[in-house]
């Protein structure tokens, strides 16, 4: 059986590639939809992506994820650090989800050291830039798969 599982962008990463490049590396958003992509046909899973710069697209997107998506993976980006309602949208629909980040936020400011998600997740994965998102991915599949 086909796993679905919700790819979730937070805000400003629809600027990948040109934003703080020395953070967050080269790469766009398209280039790392892509492999997701490639990485999740060749394990058989079904993705569907959203991003947005707006906390309650983001809530509707879990809060829709649970009736069809087996597991979320989510870059929360700045929502990391600040969303009850991202935290509580997850509890609330109980899906397993791994959160990732392209930096190393624990190196960085020390508003950034600390996740309202991480215990909730299943998995955290950082500072691999767009192989964290490549990681979390495969580590996601494996747990929905066990």
């Amino acid at each position: 059986m086909q796993q679905r599982i919700l790819i979730l962008h937070g805000p400003n990463l629809n600027l990948l590639g040109s934003r703080e490049p020395d953070h967050y590396g080269a790469a766009t958003l398209d280039d790392i939809t892509a492999e997701l992509e490639r990485i999740a046909a060749a394990r058989s899973a079904m993705l569907e992506h959203f991003q947005s710069n707006h906390e309650g697209q983001l809530v509707d997107r879990i809060q829709e994820a649970a009736s069809r998506c087996a597991g979320v993976l989510i870059n929360p980006a700045a929502y990391t650090h600040t969303s009850i309602a991202i935290r509580d949208a997850f509890s609330a629909t109980r899906l397993p989800f791994v959160e990732v980040h392209l930096s190393n936020v624990h190196a960085r400011e020390p508003f950034r050291h600390h996740s309202k998600l991480a215990d909730l997740a299943i998995g955290q994965v950082v500072g691999f830039g767009p192989a964290s998102y490549y990681l979390g991915l495969q580590g996601l599949i494996r747990y929905l798969s066990s």
